[in-house]
């Protein structure tokens, strides 16, 4: 029963970042004005994160590679934190959801890192 609670628990987990992944490449253009400025690339982050988005949730559903996908995963959300999240809580209008984010990126980076832990080394 373990095996399948930690299966289904990886499945639950990788969902969400395939979905994330695929909005990132549908929704490019978009997402283009959230790489901060002084960030050069604008979009080819906005593609890039979410196809590593959607390689981190196939891997940790295959189990292939789950545990460096977790490692990368944790070290993608801090950067968001990092470089928009934080800076983002300086801005009035946008206080309330950078915060959101803050706390939402903080728990699945903490949640990646468990995970990782799961997979054998």
């Amino acid at each position: 029963m373990d095996k399948l609670t930690g299966f289904v628990g990886r499945v639950l987990y990788a969902l969400p970042f395939l979905g994330f992944g695929l909005g990132h490449m549908m929704n490019a253009g978009q997402m283009g004005g959230m790489v901060p400025s002084y960030i050069p690339g604008g979009v080819f982050w906005i593609y890039f994160t979410g196809v590593a988005m959607i390689l981190a949730a196939l891997a940790i559903i295959t189990g292939k590679q789950g545990r460096n996908a977790c490692f990368g995963l944790a070290v993608m959300l801090l950067i968001f934190i990092v470089t928009i999240h934080l800076p983002g809580m300086s801005n009035p209008q946008m206080k309330m959801m950078a915060m959101m984010s803050f706390f939402k990126d903080t728990s699945l980076m903490g949640a990646a890192l468990v995970i990782a832990g799961t997979f054998k080394k």
